[in-house]
């Protein structure tokens, strides 16, 4: 059976990259934006990137470029090279998921995204998702792992089938996912994988919320998140399909 998502993970908003505001010194995934969601009573959502030296770094994209003043590859440097790069708008450094585990410490659930490493949301060489359950051996707090990937959650399955696995899933629109071959797009927006991934939740675009196979999966047992709000008005409308919400840029309302 799968794994079912805690229920904090169904209560409290989550916090997209953390609760980041660069105005505030609190870059995206960084540890003053995650210590800012865990004092707000809010969960928290992260994203990987693996580095030269095969450890899980909390980082969103693939290039240094647009989070910090360095450039190239994230996956060229070294972890001890990444722990002395400053993020853009603040003064930390790229945080280790081994670091985040610890500052964290179970205190807030923690919704984890393994990005795509090959760029084409195809096979995984499998050594991100190591990382990843290496890292996590030993915690204890509520943790749930997703990727747009299936096959990323599908190796997760084998290597950590006790904490609980999602999709994050879309429209796929092969416009919007280039270089991504629109055969794959077309085979990803129907939600094939879920069963043979062993997901008990996903985490839906917000704009396609209203997507029959939403519902479908809903009926069945799934756990719908969605990605990402920004506003209340627009939270309001995902709590018509979604149990819960990733949101950013404004602060959502805990419900009572």
């Amino acid at each position: 059976m799968p794994a079912n998502l805690h229920p904090d993970f169904l209560t409290k908003p989550i916090a997209h990259r953390a609760l980041h505001d660069v105005n505030d010194g609190r870059p995206e995934n960084s540890r003053a934006a995650i210590l800012a969601a865990i004092e707000k009573g809010y969960g928290i959502e992260i994203d990987l990137q693996l580095s030269r030296d095969g450890q899980a770094m909390v980082f969103h994209d693939e290039v240094l470029d647009r989070l910090t003043m360095e450039t190239g590859l994230l996956n060229q440097r070294s972890s001890a090279e990444l722990a002395y790069i400053p993020l853009r708008g603040g003064s930390e450094t790229i945080p280790s998921l081994t670091e985040v585990l610890a500052l964290v410490a179970g205190r807030t659930p923690l919704l984890i995204e393994i990005k795509d490493q090959q760029g084409q949301l195809g096979p995984t060489d499998g050594k991100l998702e190591a990382a990843t359950a290496a890292a996590l051996a030993e915690y204890k707090g509520p943790v749930a792992l997703m990727s747009f990937n299936p096959n990323s959650v599908i190796t997760m399955a084998r290597l950590c089938p006790d904490i609980p696995r999602g999709l994050v899933t879309s429209s796929f629109d092969p416009a919007e996912w280039q270089p991504i071959a629109p055969a794959t797009c077309e085979r990803l927006r129907g939600i094939p994988d879920y069963d043979h991934a062993g997901a008990s939740f996903i985490s839906h675009e917000a704009a396609d919320l209203a997507r029959p196979r939403v519902a479908e999966l809903r009926n069945e047992g799934a756990a719908i998140l969605c990605w990402t709000i920004r506003s209340a008005k627009a939270e309001a409308k995902a709590r018509e399909h979604a149990q819960n919400i990733t949101f950013e840029r404004y602060l959502a309302k805990i419900p009572a």
